[in-house]
């Protein structure tokens, strides 16, 4: 793949061949032995991995991609190498890599290469960098790099490829449209229309002519045909902002249109073929308006294939940040560059952003009209934003668990420094506090007992337990906690 000159490959021919194989591949891939080492690496790896340095063969996967002196699963990170090597099937992931442009988000799928006797000997990665989130302020879509995040973009990825509808659930102002474009651009009708339906404030009669499109006459003021928005939709993907604001009359219609897809124009005959993708969003809790009979059942499962929960910003304060940068960098005004103070950065990080990133974008708007030298200090936020947070730092507030059902939480205060979590075995400079007692990380009612006493940040405990923030949710997650630590 390469002219130069390659560790020797295990088991040669075989996996020379497919190194050959690979080097024509339009999607970046490398080839990697049992121990971490990188092979080889194709041209579309070169072109989009290796520019401005040298190509990393012979050198360690996480090394190159990480930066860690020791393997990713060691680090406090999923290691699909480490999965695929225990089970012998594929294993694919979402990480942050290092690239020449910085840090980016890329999915990375794992799959083992076995000899004639079924014994592993190779792996090959293939890479594909997340082109509708950032993890750097300068990038453009979605920003955030905090473990919540990184869990709500993952499922996007996983989902986008298939033809499942997809139901986004979270609080007002936590990016649903922009996740829903995420999804609409990582599927294969990326080049078809993203249309969007604002549910909330229709009338049943609007709302119907809004969606399916009105023929002439059909009411008073029907001057012309008009075009729905499920014929505009068409090739593309359809989302329904709000899904639970539609009117109970207008659901059964809704309902049709998802099952056969056809539907009628208001004052029309003809049945005319629907196609396009679906997305729905809400931050309405539709399981109890459904037993409330405010939302049809057969509907909810419907639209409720693949629900991905979207992290209220109180739950991934470590964005708040680089959202910041990113906002004042994207922003329109006189000054070329804006600076967040460090004091202003720190009442940012205390407030519990019941707005959420809409809110925090809206604070920093307002605060560029006071900072005349392009200098965002506390002054300039509103007053008492995070005062009362900031006076009682190990305050509960309730921070909600990524991947929970909305509403649940854990009663752990934020780190009001907003640093990322780490594995103090990788950072000793990490503060670590009380130490857990040996296994608590890996017994669920040891680790509730322990959370429900704990005092602290979430890195904080994060520390104590000796793992990163990203592997201590994971953890929760495996142990069957919803979020609530009880005792």
């Amino acid at each position: 793949m390469t002219a130069e000159p390659l560790p020797a490959p295990p088991d040669g021919p075989q996996v020379a061949a497919l190194i050959a194989y690979l080097e024509h591949d339009a999607q970046p891939m490398i080839v990697l032995d049992t121990g971490y080492r990188i092979l080889a690496a194709n041209a579309a790896y070169r072109r989009q991995f290796g520019e401005g340095r040298r190509l990393p063969l012979g050198d360690f996967c996480y090394r190159v991609s990480h930066g860690y002196d020791r393997p990713c699963d060691q680090a406090g990170e999923h290691c699909p190498m480490r999965k695929a090597q225990e089970t012998g099937t594929p294993d694919r992931v979402l990480h942050i890599h290092h690239t020449p442009r910085g840090p980016a988000h890329v999915d990375v799928e794992l799959r083992p290469i076995a000899d004639a006797q079924g014994r592993v000997v190779a792996f090959v990665e293939r890479l594909a960098t997340v082109r509708s989130a950032s993890a750097r302020a300068t990038g453009e879509g979605l920003l955030g790099r905090s473990p919540a995040f990184v869990e709500a973009l993952a499922a996007v990825q996983r989902v986008a490829g298939s033809s499942l509808p997809v139901l986004l659930l979270g609080e007002s102002g936590t990016g649903k449209e922009l996740f829903a474009r995420a999804v609409h651009e990582a599927s294969d009708r990326a080049d078809g229309p993203f249309v969007v339906v604002d549910c909330s404030g229709l009338t049943e009669t609007l709302f119907e002519s809004e969606l399916f499109g009105h023929e002439k006459g059909a009411f008073t003021g029907a001057l012309g045909r008009k075009t729905g928005l499920v014929e505009t939709a068409h090739g593309g993907t359809l989302f329904l902002d709000e899904m639970g604001d539609v009117p109970l009359a207008m659901q059964v219609k809704l309902l049709r249109l998802i099952e056969s897809g056809t539907y009628r124009r208001v004052g029309g005959v003809e049945t005319r073929k629907a196609d396009f993708r679906l997305v729905a969003a809400t931050h309405q809790p539709l399981e109890q308006r459904v037993a409330e009979g405010r939302f049809r059942q057969d509907l909810y499962y419907r639209i409720a294939a693949f629900p991905i929960v979207l992290p209220p910003l109180r739950a991934r304060r470590e964005d708040i940040a680089l959202l910041a940068e990113g906002f004042l960098r994207r922003g329109r005004g006189f000054q070329e560059r804006w600076e967040l103070a460090p004091d202003a950065l720190a009442r940012l990080q205390a407030h519990a952003w019941p707005g959420n990133v809409r809110e925090l974008r809206n604070v920093l708007e307002r605060a560029r009209l006071f900072a005349d030298d392009g200098v965002i200090r506390a002054e300039h936020l509103p007053p008492g934003l995070g005062r009362a947070r900031a006076a009682t730092p190990v305050a509960a507030t309730p921070v909600p668990f990524a991947g929970s059902a909305p509403g649940a939480a854990w009663p752990l205060a934020a780190d009001p420094a907003g640093e990322p979590a780490v594995d103090p075995a990788v950072d000793p400079a990490a503060p670590v506090g009380r130490r857990a007692p040996p296994g608590t990380a890996h017994d669920p009612q040891a680790l509730r007992r322990w959370i429900a006493a704990f005092d602290g940040t979430r890195r904080e405990l994060a520390a104590s337990l000796g793992l990163s923030e990203r592997t201590l949710y994971r953890r929760l997650r495996e142990a069957g906690l919803d979020g609530r630590a009880t005792g």
